[in-house]
């Protein structure tokens, strides 16, 4: 059975736990024990949301079954992400048949929140609400990518969006009262943390040494960042080893900046979107 409460300020970002992914990640999908381990600590640690998607590998599979064997189903607020419905098959016969799939995958009954994966889906939603009466989610939203929407989402209830030191293409959403809203791409990728020589991008190297003017270790400065946000976003951060997890916690509970640094940080930096999507990134490169 699932839960109703309140998800943690901090949420675990799965995707590796299906599939490699990131740019930064130089070990690779962690193994089965790995990912419980990790889970187990983020519970014990306070951390109590996920997400995940269908898209995401053998991800929801994987936290179903990891879950399951830790006594932990129903303890956190699982956060889902369905696909564009297939040509030619009906978008609410679609998101039963995936959300159901989701559900046994997860094993949980009903899943806390979907979201469709992709922002062209935005006049779908109403048809992924309804899947809240059938009783597979107690609710629905999308998650943005590109700028082209950042105003074309004030209705939703639920929205995950990218976001962070650099990245400011939906700081408007944050002003806005919603159910929740969900941040992800702290980190950018590991872009922004990553060891400088190694990041080919001239606009994205230079982005990196004026944050450094601030006299805090990147990451921190990254973390903290997000957590001054107005709104009171749950901060979506992956990782592919419980270092990273333990870290991420330990940056999570420093809190957010002091008002004036935090002012400061959010006019140092404002890059244009080619520089800060990372579908954008093959482009520049080409």
């Amino acid at each position: 059975m699932n839960t109703s409460f309140s998800p943690s300020p901090l949420m675990l970002g799965t995707v590796q736990f299906g599939m490699r992914y990131g740019i930064a990640n130089t070990t690779g999908q962690p193994s089965f024990d790995e990912v419980k381990s990790m889970l187990k600590y983020a519970y014990e640690h306070g951390v109590t949301a996920l997400d995940t998607s269908s898209d995401y590998g053998n991800s929801e599979e994987v936290i179903g079954k990891a879950l399951d064997e830790l006594g932990l189903l129903g303890r956190f607020m699982v956060v889902t992400k369905v696909s564009l419905p297939p040509e030619g098959q009906q978008p609410v016969d679609f998101y039963e048949a995936s959300l159901r799939e989701s559900c046994r995958r997860l094993c949980l009954d009903s899943i806390p929140v979907a979201l469709l994966h992709n922002e062209k889906a935005l006049p779908l939603l109403p048809m992924l609400e309804a899947m809240v009466a059938k009783g597979l989610i107690g609710g629905a939203g999308i998650s943005l990518d590109s700028a082209a929407y950042a105003d074309k989402a004030d209705h939703v209830a639920y929205l995950q969006v990218p976001c962070n030191v650099a990245d400011h293409r939906f700081d408007r959403v944050f002003t806005i009262p919603r159910k929740q809203t969900f941040v992800r791409s702290v980190y950018l990728q590991g872009m922004l943390v990553m060891p400088k020589e190694n990041i080919k991008i001239p606009e994205l190297r230079a982005a990196r040494e004026t944050l450094e003017e601030f006299g805090l270790p990147m990451q921190e400065l990254c973390m903290r960042y997000l957590f001054s946000l107005p709104g009171s976003p749950r901060i979506l951060t992956g990782v592919e080893r419980l270092e990273q997890l333990k870290e991420n916690i330990r940056l999570a509970s420093l809190g957010p900046l002091p008002k004036d640094l935090f002012a400061s940080v959010a006019s140092a930096v404002r890059l244009e979107e080619k520089f800060v999507r990372p579908s954008m990134w093959g482009k520049l490169r080409s």
